[in-house]
């Protein structure tokens, strides 16, 4: 990654929403870019944890709206309240997910599965849909990140179904970066475990055995994450769109799977 991608100031005058904000990933891409100078909206479902987050950033700079990421009127408020506070948003980083779900495709509750999906792939796109409607892309500087998973590449035993919803989101961010091009570039994220709340269960009192199977050693960080997040937004990668950038520390080369 060059120093420009890491430059204070790099993103300065710009705005930015990210989703699933609160913690773990997504507060540390919010991080990242007020950082960089962009004015950031970070949403998340709980409140409490939300206005948490957003009291530790320099004031004026981050605005938090709590809401369920599947919510129209959640959605439509948040691109509402961002251009009254910072002006029309250029940059969104679907971040939001969930997966309440453990074990087999057959014995997947189907309405549990169906609200996974709505989470994960349909909210991608529905964020998505408010953001252009919003203006983002306008004026031709559009960029989207979504946050994809190693368990959308390969069969992952226990979290099938939210793998298979991550597939969708590969498959939607390249539609997506042809259908929006040449104003909104579009790119996606495929970490392997991450280690925050949400991927405790893969990898709680075993991280070293789990971190062996890594060619680098460790697992992923959140910091990790949104360094790459900061290189998709940057200027230096103003020729890219319609690609998921694996990050797995070498998991997939030496044959492994979260």
């Amino acid at each position: 990654m060059s120093n420009k991608a890491n430059q204070e100031g790099s993103l300065t005058g710009r705005t930015a929403v990210v989703t699933g904000a609160s913690r773990g990933i997504g507060l540390a891409i919010a991080k990242r870019l007020v950082d960089q100078g962009a004015r950031v909206c970070i949403t998340a479902r709980g409140a409490e944890a939300l206005d948490e987050a957003a009291s530790a950033f320099p004031a004026g700079t981050v605005l938090g709206i709590a809401g369920k990421a599947d919510d129209p009127a959640h959605r439509a408020e948040v691109f509402e309240r961002v251009r009254a506070a910072f002006g029309v948003p250029s940059i969104l980083i679907n971040n939001a997910g969930i997966n309440p779900a453990y074990g087999t495709l057959m014995d997947l509750d189907l309405g549990l599965a169906r609200k996974i999906a709505e989470v994960n792939l349909l909210g991608a796109l529905a964020w998505t849909q408010v953001a252009v409607q919003a203006g983002l892309g306008a004026d031709g500087d559009g960029v989207i990140v979504n946050i994809g998973s190693i368990s959308g590449s390969a069969p992952s035993p226990g979290i099938g179904w939210y793998g298979v919803t991550k597939a969708g989101v590969a498959h939607l961010t390249a539609t997506l970066a042809l259908e929006l091009a040449p104003r909104v570039r579009v790119n996606g994220i495929v970490p392997a475990v991450v280690k925050t709340e949400f991927g405790k269960p893969l990898y709680e009192g075993r991280e070293a055995e789990v971190a062996a199977e890594y060619p680098l050693g460790r697992l992923g960080v959140p910091e990790d994450v949104a360094n790459a997040v900061a290189f998709l937004v940057s200027e230096e990668s103003s020729w890219i769109t319609g690609q998921m950038l694996t990050l797995d520390g070498g998991l997939v080369l030496a044959g492994g799977r979260a």
